[in-house]
């Protein structure tokens, strides 16, 4: 089968899924991977939404939340990476405001926990030498600033918050500071359900894959939200998991993430590290960076209610997108963006009970790392890979391409 030619019997996708497309180079890669990698194979049927940072301005971001009522629809969603808009941005693109992340709007309404995962391959040796096996972070997909209340004091006054019980109890009513001037304010939220639902995500994760959970927080300091975090997680594994981990031969742990952080860089590697959600999001990219590139790090939010979204975990890579449009050459890296693909195509071939689209899915992920492993492999990667006479840097398309022409041998 030559490149562009579709196979005559295609895999069928049983249960429609839902595609949230992009922006910015991602949007031209999620194409071309549509193109060369997935349509020759599949017959799909897709529910399509189009993120794209001026099309969520004109729906007043309405279509983002239609993307997340659909995956409720269906179950399984796969999702580009898109633009968080800040002032640059808006003037940029003319937007009417500073749309929230789509990210955030799309975790809070599913609820859940990110799992991020490096993929490694064999060329490719993590920044921090002890690390052996994979690091995944177990990241809380609710709330904290992604789903905070913000407010600008222009001038010296008294802050207070008043909380007024659904029964019609008597309002409480707590002073947050005076301030003696100007300031600014951000209020977080969680729920205590949420927060019940993201130990127990973790706790099942890992007890799927063998592997120690960590749990760290700052609860030291922060002695009614951190340290609530820390006692649901306490009173869950105790209730629920303690048994079945001590019979796996793998444990739980609760340290304060100062010291996790330190504990990070001594490890070997092979366990989950569970954390809040802005804690999650730093570390996921440290984590992706040291073990080689933020675009070789799986994404998937798993939602109590039995949804998942997965997604690239990177941005959208602005710089290389002005090349693109200058018509000058870019070697931008996929493998984000393929996995994202590969993971909510393998959870639908699974729910669907078909294992021919399982089957694609590992055959993709496979040719994409045996790709990169042979040398064939974008810039980013060539600046961290062991110096072999095969390596070869490519062009954006030219590493799909190469993807594509070692799928082919599989298929």
């Amino acid at each position: 089968m030559e490149q562009g030619e579709y196979m005559t019997n295609k895999i069928k996708v049983k249960t429609t899924l839902v595609e949230m497309d992009g922006d910015e180079m991602t949007r031209i890669m999620w194409q071309m991977v549509k193109d060369k990698l997935l349509f020759p194979y599949l017959d799909m049927d897709i529910d399509y939404y189009d993120l794209h940072v001026k099309h969520r301005d004109d729906t007043d971001d309405q279509v983002t939340v239609d993307a997340a009522r659909a995956i409720m629809k269906y179950g399984v969603g796969i999702k580009c990476a898109t633009i968080t808009p800040n002032e640059d941005r808006v003037k940029e693109y003319h937007l009417k405001k500073a749309w929230k992340s789509p990210n955030g709007t799309i975790r809070a309404m599913l609820d859940g926990t990110v799992f991020r995962k490096p993929i490694l391959v064999n060329n490719i040796k993590p920044g921090v030498s002890s690390w052996k096996k994979p690091i995944t972070i177990g990241r809380h997909a609710y709330g904290d600033v992604y789903n905070n209340f913000e407010l600008d004091i222009p001038q010296a006054g008294k802050l207070e918050v008043v909380f007024t019980p659904a029964d019609r109890g008597r309002p409480q009513t707590t002073l947050v500071k005076d301030f003696p001037s100007a300031g600014i304010v951000q209020i977080n939220h969680n729920l205590e359900q949420s927060i019940l639902s993201f130990a127990k995500a973790c706790f099942t994760y890992a007890l799927d894959e063998k592997i120690d959970v960590w749990f760290s927080t700052k609860d030291t300091i922060s002695k009614i939200y951190d340290a609530g975090f820390r006692d649901i997680f306490d009173r869950e594994f105790e209730a629920n998991w303690k048994e079945k981990f001590s019979r796996t031969g793998i444990e739980y742990f609760f340290t304060l993430i100062d010291d996790a952080v330190a504990r990070i860089m001594k490890t070997e590697g092979g366990i989950l590290w569970a954390l809040k959600n802005y804690d999650g999001d730093v570390m996921s990219d440290m984590i992706a960076s040291a073990s080689g590139s933020l675009a070789m790090m799986t994404s998937v939010l798993v939602s109590p209610h039995g949804w998942f979204e997965y997604e690239a975990a990177h941005g959208t890579v602005q710089k290389h997108y002005y090349k693109h449009l200058k018509g000058e050459e870019t070697s931008s890296n996929s493998m984000a963006l393929i996995f994202a693909w590969t993971g909510g195509l393998r959870k639908r071939g699974e729910l669907d009970g078909t294992p021919d689209v399982v089957a694609f899915a590992d055959h993709l992920e496979k040719a994409a790392i045996e790709t990169v492993e042979s040398g064939i492999m974008t810039g980013d990667l060539l600046l961290l890979a062991e110096k072999r006479p095969t390596n070869r840097k490519v062009n954006t398309e030219g590493f799909i391409n190469a993807i594509a022409d070692t799928l082919k041998k599989k298929m």
